[in-house]
């Protein structure tokens, strides 16, 4: 994943020079506003994510992204957040989501609302991508986990900082038989 500034919508970018980091205040307090020219992109060869509002772990508000996955990306594997609902709104193409042990496809105007405890993955759908619009609540500065997860995907940071992080960003990493068996059926 390179971080970039946000040049066309939802095509992966280009490496490019990494931006200072920016946070965009989501709290409850203040109105959030991010143009698509101003949001910061992080991609790699197989997804692209547009950073829209990030909000401190503490101060409630929300953080949202936008994610597009090339047919056949692999997204998330199977995890849990205690702190925070995870939801998705599909824009276009098709999602599977894992949510707890049932595995299922979303298509474009499909919205999933993932609560705390509850083990889920999701990837383009096999043959598909995936334009989804993904939603943290509360705000879990989930900005510098994206980052970090770039980083490690190219080779710049060691896999194991990704599980170091799991309480800073409260995501955990669990074992989905259903996933994998998912994941087996495309030949991955």
């Amino acid at each position: 994943m390179t971080t970039t500034k946000n040049t066309a919508p939802a095509a992966p970018a280009a490496p490019a020079t990494t931006p200072a980091p920016v946070t965009t205040p989501a709290s409850a307090s203040a109105p959030v506003l991010t143009r698509c020219a101003e949001a910061e992109i992080c991609a790699d060869p197989s997804s692209t994510m547009t950073l829209l509002a990030d909000s401190a772990p503490g101060e409630g508000g929300f953080t949202v992204y936008r994610s597009t996955f090339a047919a056949g990306a692999p997204g998330a594997p199977a995890h849990f957040h205690t702190r925070a609902w995870e939801l998705f709104f599909v824009i276009g193409g098709s999602l599977r989501v894992l949510v707890g042990e049932e595995v299922t496809v979303l298509g474009a105007g499909d919205f999933l609302a993932v609560p705390p405890h509850t083990p889920h993955a999701f990837a383009a759908a096999p043959g598909s991508e995936a334009d989804v619009l993904c939603v943290f609540a509360p705000g879990m500065d989930r900005f510098d986990y994206l980052r970090l997860l770039g980083s490690v995907m190219r080779g710049e940071t060691a896999p194991g900082a990704i599980a170091a992080s799991s309480e800073r960003f409260d995501n955990h990493y669990v074992d989905s038989p259903a996933w994998r068996a998912a994941l087996a059926g495309d030949g991955a």
